[in-house]
C-alpha cells in the first residue's frame, strides 16, 4: 500500500509543524508543534486534529522549540498514549520548555481574567503545567545516528541538524520509501552549534524554508551587537531583549561575555537573564559538552556573564532599577511571558532600546516592533514605542537560502519529490523556485491540510 503525508502544520506558514505519515493502518506524527503568530493561526491550536489522538501510533520530534513540540501535552491530554521519540538533547529541553509553556498559558489566562480583556469568559489555557508534566514520561530519548523502530517495520534515524541543542533531521524508512524531514537546519557558521550533518539519500524530502528568500549578513553577532550596547551604555538606557530561551539566549550571552572580555563594551554593564527556562537551558550546555562548539571555559564565562533572575518578585524588582542595563527575557517574538512586562515598562522611553534577535513571525509583537510601529498592544492596551529598535540580522539560528541550498546539494542523488515547508509563503516559494531551477528537482509548497504521496 502507498505511503502518504498530511500537512497538519508548518505548511504555507512558519509555525505549528505537524506532519502525519500514514501507511496501511499505522500513523506516525513527525513534530507536534504549536501555532504561533497571527491570531487566525493561533486559533488552529484549539481545533481538533483530523485524526483522533489515540489513533496516532507514535511521534518523532525534530527538536524542542514549541512550534515543533508544544502541542504534545494537548495530544496526550486528548488521548495519545504512545511514545514520542527524540534525541537526548531534545528530551532534556522538553522537560524545561513544555511545563513552562503550560505555566505561561495558565498565567496569561489568569491575567486576562483579572483584567477582563479576553473575549472568552473565563479565559482558559490550552493546557496546564500539569498536563505538560503528564506527557514527559512518554518522551523517549534515542541516540543520534542510530536506527530505531517507533512502529514495527517503520525505521527512523536521526541526524544532527545544528540549530539548537538536540536538533535533528529525521529519516523515515517505511514500505520501501525513504522520507527525509530536514527539521530546522542550523547555520554552518553558528557560534554555538556544529554544522548540520550531510543529508542522507531520500525518495521524498521535506525541507524547511524559514530564511529561504534571504541571505545572512557577513558580519558576526559580536560585530553587530557591540555598537548597539555601546550606544546604550553612553546614554544610560535599558535594553529589553526578547530572546528565544533555547539557543538565542545562550548565543547572546556568549557574545556579550566575549565583548566584555575584549573590552569592546563596559565590563560594568549589568546583564540580567530573566527567564527560568533560559537559565535552565543555559546550564544544560554544561551537561552536553561535545554537542556544541563551546569549551568549558567559554561555557563558564557565558553562565557567569549575567545575573540570573528566577522569581517573579526578582523580575518585578528590575522595574525599579535605573540604566544602563540589559534585560534578556523570553519569548523571542514577544508573544508572552515576563518580557511583555519589561516592554510595557521600558518601550516608551527614547533612551531605551529593544533588541530583536532572530526571525519574527508575521503577526507577533516582535514583527510589529520590527516594522517600526509606534505602538504595540500588550495586555489589552496600546503601549507607546519610543525606544530605539535594533534588529540583529546575524542572530538567527536558521540556515539562510544559500546555506539551505548547500545542504540540499549534499544529497547524493535527486529525490523524487521535495515539499518546501516551515516558511512564510514568500520564503517558501523562493526556495521552491531555486530548487527547481538550480537543481532541476520537483518541488512544491503544500497547503495546510493537504495530503500528498511519499
Amino acid at each position: 500500500m502507498s505511503v502518504n503525508i498530511t500537512f497538519l502544520g508548518g505548511a504555507d506558514t512558519v509555525t505549528g509543524s505537524k506532519y502525519l505519515v500514514r501507511h496501511a493502518d499505522r500513523c506516525l506524527l513527525v513534530d507536534c508543534g504549536l501555532f504561533q503568530g497571527y491570531k487566525q493561526l493561533r486559533l488552529r491550536n484549539w481545533n481538533p486534529l483530523p485524526i483522533a489522538p489515540d489513533q496516532v501510533d507514535a511521534v518523532v520530534l525534530t527538536h524542542a522549540h514549541l512550534d515543533h513540540s508544544g502541542y504534545l501535552p494537548l495530544l496526550v491530554k486528548e488521548g495519545f498514549t504512545g511514545h514520542a521519540y527524540a534525541s537526548p538533547g531534545t528530551q532534556a529541553l522538553c522537560k524545561i520548555l513544555l511545563p513552562d509553556s503550560g505555566h505561561l498559558q495558565e498565567e496569561d489566562a489568569a491575567f486576562a481574567n483579572r483584567h477582563g480583556f479576553s473575549q472568552h469568559v473565563p479565559a482558559l489555557p490550552l493546557y496546564t503545567r500539569q498536563d505538560a508534566l503528564d506527557c514527559l514520561p512518554l518522551i523517549k530519548a534515542v541516540p543520534v545516528r542510530t536506527a530505531f523502530q517507533p512502529i514495527p517495520d517503520w525505521r527512523v534515524t536521526l541526524s544532527s541538524a545544528g540549530h539548537i541543542l538536540g536538533a535533528s533531521s529525521v529519516l523515515l524508512e517505511v514500505a520501501g520509501r525513504r522520507i527525509l524531514f530536514s527539521g530546522d537546519l542550523g547555520r554552518p557558521d553558528d557560534s554555538l552549534m556544529y554544522p548540520p550533518d550531510p543529508a542522507p539519500m531520500a525518495d521524498t524530502l521535506l525541507v524547511e524554508s524559514t530564511y529561504g528568500n534571504r541571505r545572512h549578513p557577513a558580519e558576526n553577532l559580536q560585530a553587530e551587537l557591540a555598537p548597539a550596547l555601546q550606544r546604550l551604555a553612553k546614554r544610560g538606557g535599558v535594553a529589553v531583549v526578547p530572546v528565544f530561551a533555547v539557543g538565542r539566549a545562550q548565543a547572546l550571552l556568549h557574545a556579550i561575555a566575549q565583548l566584555k572580555a575584549q573590552g569592546k563594551i563596559p565590563r560594568s554593564l549589568p546583564i540580567f537573564l530573566d527567564s527560568p527556562m533560559a537559565i535552565h537551558t543555559t546550564h544544560l550546555l554544561e551537561q552536553h559538552m561535545g554537542e556544541h562548539r563551546l569549551n568549558a571555559h567559554e561555557v563558564q564565562a557565558l553562565v557567569h556573564c549575567a545575573t540570573m533572575i528566577n522569581s517573579t518578585d526578582e523580575s518585578k524588582a528590575l522595574a525599579s532599577r535605573h540604566g544602563p542595563m540589559v534585560i534578556l527575557s523570553a519569548s523571542g517574538m514577544a508573544t508572552g511571558g515576563r518580557v511583555l512586562h519589561h516592554l510595557e515598562h521600558h518601550a516608551g522611553n527614547h533612551r531605551n532600546m529593544v533588541i530583536l534577535t532572530g526571525f519574527q513571525a508575521p503577526g507577533t509583537r516582535g514583527a510589529t516592533l520590527a516594522s517600526g510601529a509606534k505602538s504595540v498592544r500588550i495586555h489589552g492596551r496600546d503601549v507607546e514605542v519610543n525606544a530605539e529598535i535594533v534588529q540583529l540580522e546575524s542572530a538567527s539560528a536558521h540556515a539562510d537560502g544559500e546555506q539551505l541550498m548547500q545542504w540540499l546539494r549534499t544529497l547524493k542523488r535527486a529525490p523524487d519529490q521535495v515539499y518546501v515547508i516551515h516558511g512564510d509563503m514568500e520564503a517558501s516559494d523562493a526556495l521552491r523556485g531555486r530548487i527547481q531551477h538550480e537543481l532541476g528537482w520537483r518541488a512544491l509548497v503544500p497547503e495546510h491540510g493537504a495530503t500528498w504521496p511519499c
